[in-house]
């Protein structure tokens, strides 16, 4: 009889490429993973994975063993989704995700929330970006991730998720506060264009965005520096060292020598929660998704950006 268990280890290994990849996944040993694997091998009686540079390549018995296992996957979340819905109690442990301006500027208020009201159940937030979370949740190391799509560059999914539009967020252009554009209180987006750039890590969701939203107004990029938090890059802006872009939420005060100013049309971004579909039954998921958009509607109602 195969092993479920050996089978996710397979699983993980065609997730990652690699037995290490997968070792990380799940957080084990790269031994444990060769081990594993060499167990399945003997079991199915011919092997599944053949070297390919640094990582593996599946062979196509494990390709067949793979697509079964992500269906028993799906049905063990289902059956636990199932479970938990027939005691309609909202309990145990629930990983969530969140990027960081969401972490900010929403997860407080929606954890509080949480667990004043349902006690019985333990929830673990991880600062995440989508690059990260959005395969965590694919492969149920995460239950919900709550990431953004900027207007025009929306963030593919994997199969079988499930979403829920929390709000929109508006960002805002960063400028010294002696530049000229900095006396306005909105400007065009064609006047601010061609300016020098801090942008975010590069290759990452926003920091591509970025890119493409200059590409297609014909302007190429000048990113002058790169920063991840927006602190940082509001204190490169009062430097006089570039302009950035800053969403409201989760934005923290504005430092002294930068002047935030609004930008017609706007730069907006879509913030939403996701989760595997097989899990939507879970009353622990259906709790957070209803905390999330009570923070959201907390934010929206408020009329300014966040803190």
């Amino acid at each position: 009889m195969l092993s479920v268990e050996r089978m996710r280890v397979l699983h993980a290994i065609a997730l990652n490429g690699s037995l290490t990849g997968a070792a990380e996944e799940l957080r084990v040993t790269n031994s444990a993973v060769s081990q594993q694997l060499s167990k399945l091998e003997r079991e199915v009686g011919q092997p599944l994975v053949e070297r390919n540079g640094r990582g593996v390549r599946l062979t196509e018995a494990a390709e067949v063993l793979v697509e079964h296992t992500s269906r028993i996957l799906s049905m063990v979340r289902q059956a636990e989704a199932d479970l938990e819905a027939h005691r309609d109690a909202v309990i145990g442990h629930l990983r969530l995700s969140a990027i960081a301006t969401a972490a900010r500027g929403l997860l407080p208020q929606a954890l509080v929330a949480l667990r004043e009201n349902h006690p019985g159940l333990v929830v673990e937030l991880a600062e995440q970006e989508p690059d990260e979370s959005v395969p965590a949740v694919a492969r149920g190391e995460s239950d919900l991730a709550v990431v953004v799509d900027w207007i025009g560059a929306p963030l593919p999914l994997s199969k079988g998720m499930a979403r829920a539009p929390l709000m929109d967020d508006v960002a805002d252009i960063a400028l010294p506060a002696g530049h000229p554009l900095a006396r306005h209180d909105l400007v065009s987006l064609e006047d601010v264009l061609r300016l020098p750039w801090i942008s975010w890590t590069r290759g990452g969701t926003c920091d591509e965005w970025l890119h493409g939203m200059l590409r297609e107004r014909g302007v190429e990029p000048r990113i002058a520096h790169t920063a991840e938090e927006h602190q940082t890059k509001m204190a490169l802006v009062a430097a006089d060292l570039g302009a950035a872009v800053i969403p409201r939420l989760g934005r923290g005060p504005v430092p002294e020598g930068v002047r935030l100013v609004q930008v017609q049309p706007a730069l907006v971004r879509q913030v939403y929660v996701f989760w595997n579909a097989d899990a939507a039954r879970r009353p622990a998921i259906r709790a957070a998704v209803r905390a999330l958009r009570e923070a959201a509607q907390t934010v929206c109602t408020a009329g300014r950006p966040p803190v």
